[in-house]
């Protein structure tokens, strides 16, 4: 039959499924999509911005909490700890029962520990709330999964790019806001601010992101739940504070042996688990794999240069290395970098759909390396610092587009909250590696200089050599990703 379009009447379009519609259902769809989009990357923001939000007091913490150094550490390992643990375990529950349900979930624990925060004068509060606002970190991969679920394929690519951006972007722009607070307000403002932000996210949440479509049958794995957090907190305490501790120290290697026993165990019992918490199987797969192995080796490149950049901007000039800025301002030479991140993600969506997700994680490791490669040349003015920072931003905010959807590419869709968890967990351990390394680097290069006393120029250059190297490991490891062009279906969608 031969269909024409009556005069007056809407106009059809074809959607991303073959389903026609109006050409007005058609752009509120569309509209629909960019509001989901916005506030998935508001809520990652809130998520990343908790893990900056210790930076401008964490010298004050022990005067400020009435304790010891050593006890307010413990502030800073409980958020990396519970960030790790519970990440992957969000994702599997929310393949589950909804990443919907369970992104609101942890957004109201975020927005608990933040008042709990604002609320404390002593550490033992002050760690329990830095534990609930580290369970958050979930958040943001549930976020890149629910992409999958709302926007066609055609902007799936920049979508994932912006809520991945939010990992760097949270902790770049949140730093100068966090010292502005903190050198002009009382430092519980600091949590208060982080509060109303939790709980704007949750209110989005709640009225624009639609339930989610997809979920998986099974039950909860308590055993893998509880092998994984006991492994990973071994793990992760020992190499936190190993370099406190000391290496050789039996607390640093029992809790380091212990986390790997109790890791390898899990595995074995997770391969023979009917419903496992995360499937070893499919993250064992050529691109899941070599795609977790190059985002340690990132998530250790993007922590090198948050180590050493801050530092030579603080350091005070009697150094010889130091530029002797005030912690504001170099926050704010500092905070383009997490800007060049959101402004690359539609140059990675049009990258990663001309060419591939495979293609964009080799470019964004090969900036990254360049970045690295000019910061061991130019590091001797702020403006120097400034654009090597806003050309690690562009690379990392390009390896952060790649990995999810190289990971959702290769799993099936109602795996992709567990898988984009674990992914998340392999940033995060190479992060933990790199803060162990380069601390370990700096504390044993002390030298003291016209009567300063700080890391010497060497440790530093050596920091940036190790990121230079991590950078190009991430590129090799990508080269040999086997190739799948953006929007190839995954045949295992269907099962």
């Amino acid at each position: 039959m031969n269909h024409t379009q009556v005069p007056g009447a809407p106009r059809a379009t074809t959607d991303s499924h073959g389903t026609h519609e109006t050409e007005s259902a058609h752009r509120r769809r569309q509209h629909r999509s960019w509001e989901i989009l916005a506030v998935l990357a508001f809520a990652g923001l809130g998520a990343s911005f908790m893990q900056t939000i210790l930076i401008p007091i964490q010298g004050e913490l022990p005067k400020l909490l009435h304790t010891t150094r050593d006890n307010t550490a413990w502030a800073i390992t409980t958020t990396l700890v519970a960030a790790a643990v519970c990440t992957p375990v969000a994702g599997r529950l929310g393949d589950m029962f909804g990443k919907r349900r369970v992104a609101m979930a942890l957004l109201l624990l975020q927005a608990l520990g933040a008042v709990l925060a604002a609320l404390s004068d002593d550490v033992v509060t002050m760690i329990i709330a830095r534990m609930l606002q580290g369970m958050a970190a979930g958040v943001i991969p549930l976020g890149i999964s629910i992409l999958r679920d709302v926007l066609p394929p055609q902007k799936l690519g920049s979508g994932i790019a912006l809520v991945s951006a939010t990992l760097g972007v949270g902790g770049a722009l949140g730093l100068p806001l966090s010292a502005v607070v903190a050198e002009n307000f009382d430092w519980h403002v600091l949590f208060w601010v982080a509060a109303g932000i939790a709980a704007l996210a949750f209110i989005a949440y709640a009225v624009v992101v639609p339930p989610s479509s997809q979920r998986t049958r099974g039950r909860i794995d308590v055993v893998g739940i509880i092998g994984l957090a006991l492994g990973l907190v071994g793990l992760l305490i020992a190499v936190s504070r190993g370099g406190e501790w000391g290496w050789g120290d039996a607390r640093t290697l029992t809790l380091l042996i212990g986390g790997s026993v109790v890791l390898v165990m899990w595995g074995v019992i997770e391969l023979h688990m009917k419903d496992p918490l995360i499937d070893l199987r499919v993250s064992m797969r050529g691109p899941v794999l070599l795609t977790n192995l190059a985002s340690v080796a990132l998530g250790f490149a993007l922590f090198a240069s948050n180590v050493v950049l801050p530092q030579l901007l603080a350091l005070p000039r009697a150094t010889g290395i130091g530029l002797g800025l005030t912690l504001t301002v170099a926050a704010l030479i500092l905070a383009p970098s997490g800007l060049a991140m959101m402004a690359v993600s539609p140059l990675a969506g049009r990258v990663e759909r001309r060419w591939s997700a495979k293609s964009l994680l080799i470019i964004g490791a090969a900036v990254l390396a360049l970045a690295y490669g000019l910061a061991l040349i130019f590091h001797a003015d702020a403006w120097q610092i400034l654009v090597v920072n806003i050309v690690l931003g562009v690379g990392v905010g390009l390896g952060y587009a790649a990995m999810p959807a190289l990971i959702m590419q290769a799993v099936p869709a109602h795996e992709t909250g567990a898988a984009n968890g674990l992914n998340a967990l392999m940033r995060s351990l190479g992060t933990t590696i790199a803060s162990a390394v380069t601390g370990a680097i700096l504390a044993h290069s002390v030298t003291t200089v016209n009567g300063v006393t700080g890391p010497s120029e060497g440790s530093f250059l050596l920091t940036l050599m190790l990121g230079l190297g991590a950078a190009i490991v991430s590129m090799i490891i990508a080269v040999f990703i086997p190739h799948q062009r953006a929007g190839q279906e995954n045949t295992n969608d269907r099962s």
